[in-house]
């Protein structure tokens, strides 16, 4: 699906504050509170927005440590088995497969470094990695959701 520059704009917009109501909305792109809704079911529909959630600050809830974790797993791990592996960590954030020398790259947040180090021990225990490289985040300087830049109409 090709979106335009109003798709865009209420992607955007959603992503900000998706507890705006289709009318707020229209008012910032310029359509009826219908016209929306219409668009947003389209986008619903071909799987540009896949729903809507919460959107928890880690520190608030005292999660307040972030690493990347490197992983160097056996030969010919899959993709599939290294997501299998990972899905049931709360503390994941994020996995990726990544070139380089790296196999995959996963981000994690947990309450401290003991709660950090144990996740570590539990990742490197997983049957195809063969060691892992830690990296601490000292703080964030970049933060933002995909098309975050959109929500301003253009000149």
């Amino acid at each position: 699906m090709r979106l335009d520059r109003v798709d865009e704009r209420i992607i955007a917009i959603l992503g900000a504050d998706a507890r705006m109501s289709f009318a707020e909305i229209g008012g910032e792109v310029g359509l009826s509170p219908s016209a929306v809704k219409r668009r947003l079911d389209r986008l619903i529909e071909s799987g540009a927005v896949r729903g809507f959630t919460v959107v928890v600050e880690p520190r608030a809830i005292g999660w307040t440590t972030e690493a990347f974790i490197e992983l160097f797993c056996r030969a010919r791990t899959s993709p599939s088995e290294i997501r299998d592996g990972l899905t049931g960590y709360p503390e994941i954030t994020s996995a990726c497969t990544v070139t380089g020398d790296a196999d995959a790259v996963v981000q994690v947040r947990a309450r401290d470094t003991q709660h950090l180090e144990e996740v570590i021990e539990r990742i490197g225990a997983e049957p195809f990695v063969v060691r892992t490289k830690s990296t601490l985040v000292l703080s964030r300087l970049v933060d933002q959701p995909i098309l975050s830049g959109s929500a301003e109409p253009s000149a």
